[in-house]
């Protein structure tokens, strides 16, 4: 499904990514565990092609297409999408019509908007009609994004997890997400510092300092991240420079 080759990330002279070799199959959930400030959301922003995110080496194939050089809006088009960690905010689009545009894309005979609703723990009774600006709070928002991701069923799902705000309830909601879409034929890239929503993963990889440092069953990939990454501070340099969606 998706294959990344020696993928380099560079900012103002400053490393960020490094020699990314990472390997998604079909309907795989593929999980990528590390600290914060290690690169995992600068990676999901290059993959998913983001504004100034264009990777200084390297190469990105998605189904057998190379996408290095492809824009968002193309990527999007092709099936890939991604939930942030900061979700966006709609001024004047209602949750209705958010997730009726997304909906579009997975076509008829899957599940219904107020069924992701449900999905991520929101009643579609009190939320259908509110709108996706500041009247939400984050969390609230995180949990539109995630219905709108499933409600589009996409061939492959970036779910980039907030570094805070998450308790079990929505660690809940974010594993029934994941397993839906994994059941409904999408492949997902779950990127995480949470070894709980690390563990429902097919496989996990191991990320510290800006590259991959070990790939494979997420039981033996999270031994590694508690023994060997949870007190390192092998970080990258210019945490500053760290990804943001505004």
């Amino acid at each position: 499904m998706l294959q990344v080759t020696n993928l380099d990330f560079v900012v103002e002279g400053k490393q960020i990514l490094r020699d990314i070799c990472l390997e998604i199959k079909a309907r795989e959930i593929h999980s990528i565990l590390g600290t914060n400030g290690t690169g995992k959301s600068t990676l999901a922003a290059v993959l998913m092609g983001l504004s100034g995110y264009r990777p200084a080496r390297g190469r990105i194939v998605f189904r057998g297409e190379d996408i290095t050089e492809l824009s968002i809006t193309e990527r999007a088009q092709r099936g890939i999408t991604l939930a942030c960690q900061e979700p966006a905010r709609f001024e004047g689009l209602t949750v209705s019509e958010y997730l009726k545009i997304g909906q579009q894309a997975a076509g008829d005979g899957f599940l219904s908007p107020k069924e992701c609703l449900l999905k991520v723990g929101l009643s579609p009774e009190k939320y259908l009609g509110r709108f996706v600006d500041a009247t939400l709070s984050g969390g609230e928002r995180k949990r539109v994004e995630l219905a709108s991701v499933l409600v589009m069923k996409p061939k492959l799902a970036i779910l980039d997890e907030p570094d805070s705000g998450i308790d079990a309830l929505s660690i809940a909601n974010i594993v029934d997400v994941i397993r839906t879409l994994s059941g409904a034929g999408s492949s997902v890239l779950l990127i995480t510092h949470h070894e709980e929503v690390a563990a429902i993963a097919d496989r996990t990889s191991s990320m510290c300092g800006g590259t991959i440092l070990k790939t494979g069953d997420p039981s033996s990939i999270t031994r590694f991240f508690r023994n060997h990454c949870q007190e390192c501070q092998h970080v990258n340099e210019p945490q500053a420079e760290e990804i943001s969606y505004a």
